[in-house]
């Protein structure tokens, strides 16, 4: 690969508009390998300005790197001036244009947060920064407890550590959806050099009682009275520790152990190969505490805290429930405690159905959406709960409407406690479920790709192939995912939203007629040849 003419002149426009010294440097040096005869440096120099990240409904996601194709202050800087240009074309601007900056603890993320500060104070809005590094749920909150009509969170969530993103809420505090994420993107193209756009650094800081108000919120959830819980707890190396601490403290759960190796925010995540909690290994260190402690519940956070994962002990050893374990729980403690009187909740067309049947219990609507919080949060009047498998919960969708990993927590705790205090677990609330409703056993099937255009072709083959005993749903145009059901058995295929994977989501409803052990022993044996089949068809 020979280092072209164009690439040149493109990199050396770049670095000439870049208004940091730091990546200016940075690039000057990978185009001079580049320009040496360096191939590795030529390659990496090629996808550095391969082309902008796209501008989706997750905003931006990338690895924090000079160039085009990375996370860094110009790509802020323009993103955030198309915004500013995309806000004021729908008449808010000037006084009345509130707008929340908050950030993680991921490399570049106070930069970023504080040029997408600058940008947008110098665009006229009135520009509150959070004070620093602090959960996503929070500024999703102040967004609309304040009626602001933007918040910009820098977080890549629970991505590798090399990156970071920019994600977007607009009034109302939820995620955007099409078609305004095209309108911003063609917003941002407009934008001239990032050298050039204007900044102000007058912005102001969100007050301490601001965020208190958030933690005041949540402390203020639980229903029941018991207190008595021992929990372990892991942040995952982000910005939720101490946080979720004080959340559950202010709801009188004080027992609290953390994981010492994970409390303090490093964005390097040096003890987990993924910060993921649903990654396999990644909550090891938070089982082993709960263990070594005698803890009745186990929580575990991502790093930008907007998702919440719960273990318990299963017999003789520790295990994560699955986030349709977490959800279906959650979900039928806020029916059972709700004061609405025509509630509504919500899932996603890849979690489990029992939340179906479990609202039809309570005399309560249901709604299934396209998977992301930005549909979920717009399911309907009377939202009361909503969830997704991949550890998702929204619990007060009233005063945060987006996952809250936060509040989930202190729910959660809420619920543990309660049954404890009646003897039960979890798990036997799990198993009445089950009694009630038919034993539902869901799993997933993740792959891991380097050539994403590998997940395209496995969709288009998986469509003109679909397996002969199934019935086939296709959901184009409206959304890539493929659904195929049978009696008693249910999978979705999709591409990732965030990451390079392809992910087939695996359900089978047992009905319970001899036994829950027989039941459960038959679930399990059917899901397992499930799973070795549709592993076959989409590899």
């Amino acid at each position: 690969m020979s280092l072209t003419p164009a690439l040149r002149d493109a990199t050396f426009r770049w670095i000439a508009d870049d208004p940091s010294a730091a990546t200016r440097e940075e690039l000057q040096g990978v185009l001079a390998r580049a320009m040496g005869g360096d191939a590795a440096a030529r390659e990496d120099l090629a996808d550095r300005m391969a082309g902008p990240l796209t501008f989706g409904t997750a905003g931006l996601r990338g690895p924090v790197r000079a160039g085009t194709n990375g996370m860094n202050v110009a790509t802020v800087v323009r993103t955030t001036a198309g915004l500013a240009a995309w806000l004021k074309g729908s008449g808010a601007s000037g006084a009345a244009g509130l707008v929340f900056v908050g950030r993680d603890a991921r490399h570049g993320s106070e930069e970023f947060a504080v040029a997408a500060a600058e940008v947008m104070a110098a665009a006229g809005f009135d520009v509150r920064v959070l004070p620093g590094p602090l959960p996503t749920p929070v500024l999703a909150f102040l967004v609309r407890a304040h009626g602001a009509v933007a918040g910009i969170q820098i977080t890549a969530s629970h991505n590798p550590p090399a990156d970071n993103g920019y994600k977007l809420y607009l009034a109302g505090g939820s995620q955007i959806v099409p078609p305004s994420d095209a309108e911003i993107e063609r917003a941002i193209e407009a934008v001239p050099a990032a050298v050039s756009v204007p900044r102000a650094s007058t912005y102001s800081v969100v007050p301490d009682a601001d965020v208190d108000a958030y933690l005041d919120r949540v402390a203020s959830l639980p229903s029941g009275t018991a207190r008595t819980l021992k929990i372990a707890l892991t942040p995952m190396h982000g910005v939720g520790g101490q946080f979720a601490v004080e959340a559950l403290r202010r709801a009188g759960f004080t027992d609290v152990h953390v994981v010492r190796s994970q409390a303090v925010p490093d964005p390097d995540f040096p003890t987990v190969v993924f910060p993921n909690p649903e990654e396999p290994g990644a909550a090891d260190e938070l089982l082993a505490l709960a263990d070594s402690v005698d803890a009745d519940l186990a929580i575990a956070l991502d790093p930008d805290a907007d998702r919440c994962a719960l273990g318990v002990r299963d017999g003789s050893a520790w295990r994560m429930l699955r986030g349709d374990e977490t959800g279906v729980l959650l979900g039928s403690l806020v029916l059972s405690t709700v004061e609405s009187a025509d509630p509504l909740v919500a899932t996603t067309i890849v979690s489990s159905s029992l939340l179906k049947s479990i609202a039809e219990a309570h005399g309560a609507r249901y709604a299934e959406t396209l998977t992301g919080f930005k549909w979920l949060a717009r399911a309907g009047d009377g939202l009361v709960f909503a969830y997704e498998e991949a550890l998702g919960n929204c619990v007060d969708p009233e005063f945060v409407a987006d996952k809250d990993g936060i509040s989930a927590a202190v729910v959660a705790a809420d619920l543990a406690a309660g049954l404890k205090a009646a003897g039960r677990t979890l798990l036997d609330a799990l198993d009445q479920l089950a009694l009630d409703h038919g034993l539902h056993l869901t799993d997933q099937v993740s792959l891991r790709y380097t050539d994403l255009s590998l997940i395209g072709a496995t969709m288009t083959r998986l469509r003109a192939e679909p397996p002969a005993d199934f019935t086939s749903e296709d959901l184009l145009p409206g959304a890539d995912v493929l659904r195929w059901t049978a009696p008693g058995v249910r999978v979705i295929v999709r591409p990732s939203g965030t990451e390079p994977k392809l992910k087939a989501y695996l359900e089978v409803v047992e009905p319970v007629t001899d036994g829950l052990e027989s039941a459960r022993a038959a679930a399990r044996t059917r899901l397992a040849e499930l799973r070795e089949r549709v592993t076959a068809l989409v590899s």
